[in-house]
């Protein structure tokens, strides 16, 4: 269903309409941070597995203390032993942290608090009780417990709590794999020199660190000439190695933009083109099965707008994750004109207390956005804002 300069509101929706969450994979931990489980865990077995010490001392057993006070030293704990040991009333075995228990002991004495004289441990601890210094048997956790929900983040101390109870990989929601296809044949590789008509290529380098900061960090990349056939066959490749495909430039009208058509081609159906918004009026975006493709402006400023207000959020939500730029209402410093009927994204700046539409709007120039840190919403039907008024301003990834 194609539908021709749709509000903005109504483009997001469709986006989120459109856009399935990925099939779940099972990961080693250390490729799962940041992305969000898929499957409850469950403990395996009761960690720690025995009582341990949690201190460098003295096991004792605390009811043979209270009798003898004076016990004889015999014997020794340390993490890593795999030896059984028995411990009597009168005596205390020396353990280190992280050693099992001896059995028959309950209570660890730091060693700060004891003295030693030919053997004989003698105990100044005043605030001394049963099982103190001890970590029981499954105090971390319990066989058949649940260690980790599905549906959340897996931090570096989650990774770190799996680990520890035995897990060696986890069930998650990929991160999308990314197909960028740069086209127009003005661009030139930044590093050469500039020949009449052409301009350095950017698009791809913005986009790919955007992705990589949205913790995306499979991306491939192709360059496609101005034709359609070339444009088709690049599409055709990307549709089958990734799960979407964001191209720069040929979305408009004129006669060298065949994303369209090259999107058809492909078997794409074009769910919008065209959106009341400036600047990125001519977004594209389809989708094949489930594969989306997004066609943005070729401007490096709209490609910019366009993927922070829609693509981030698609591509995030594709790994079950809820992701929209964060939204305050703030004042604006300086007045602001603009004609009805479009939306506009204006660079901004916010230095905690109001924000500033900062020079060099047009589309084509980044050196606004490189010193911007939040986008500033104008309603379409918006046609004057006054110094002081609150605007809706997003905050962009720092």
């Amino acid at each position: 269903m194609a539908v021709n300069f749709i509000p903005v509101t109504e483009a997001k929706k469709l986006i989120r309409e459109n856009t399935n969450i990925l099939s779940p994979v099972w990961l080693p931990l250390q490729k799962a941070a940041g992305l969000v489980s898929a499957t409850d865990v469950f403990a395996t077995t009761d960690i720690p597995s025995y009582p341990q010490s949690s201190m460098d001392g003295y096991a004792i057993s605390f009811e043979g203390w209270q009798k003898n006070k004076i016990l004889q030293i015999e014997g020794e704990s340390a993490a890593g032993t795999h030896e059984s040991i028995s411990l009597v009333p009168e005596k205390a075995v020396r353990i280190f942290t992280g050693a099992p228990l001896p059995t028959g002991a309950d209570t660890v004495v730091m060693q700060e608090k004891t003295k030693t004289e030919n053997g004989i441990l003698i105990i100044d601890d005043k605030n001394l009780v049963a099982g103190l210094n001890v970590r029981p048997k499954g105090s971390e956790i319990k066989t058949g417990e649940l260690a980790f929900s599905k549906h959340k983040i897996v931090t570096p101390p989650a990774i770190g709590f799996l680990a520890g109870i035995g897990n060696t990989e986890v069930n998650v929601y990929p991160s999308p794999r990314v197909s960028l296809i740069i086209t127009g044949n003005e661009l030139q590789e930044p590093g050469n020199p500039l020949e009449y008509g052409q301009v350095y290529e950017s698009n791809s380098f913005a986009l790919k660190a955007a992705l990589q900061q949205s913790g995306i960090h499979t991306i491939y990349a192709f360059k496609a000439e101005d034709t359609l056939e070339i444009l088709t066959d690049k599409l055709n490749s990307a549709l089958h190695q990734s799960d979407a495909v964001l191209l720069t430039g040929g979305a408009s009208v004129g006669d060298y933009d065949f994303v369209l058509q090259a999107a058809a081609n492909c078997g794409v159906e074009t769910i919008f083109h065209k959106i009341k918004q400036r600047p990125g009026k001519p977004l594209f975006f389809g989708k094949q099965e489930n594969k989306l493709v997004f066609g943005l402006p070729g401007n490096p400023a709209s490609v910019l707008t366009c993927f922070y207000e829609y693509v981030a959020p698609a591509l995030l939500q594709m790994s079950n994750k809820s992701f929209s730029l964060q939204k305050m209402n703030i004042p604006i410093a300086k007045p602001f004109k603009k004609p009805a009927g479009l939306t506009h994204f204006l660079k901004g700046y916010y230095d905690g207390k109001s924000v500033t539409a900062l020079n060099a709007q047009e589309s084509y120039r980044l050196s606004s956005f490189a010193n911007a840190n939040c986008l500033i919403q104008v309603n379409e039907e918006s046609t004057h804002i006054n110094a002081g008024e609150l605007v809706e301003i997003h905050l962009l990834p720092q």
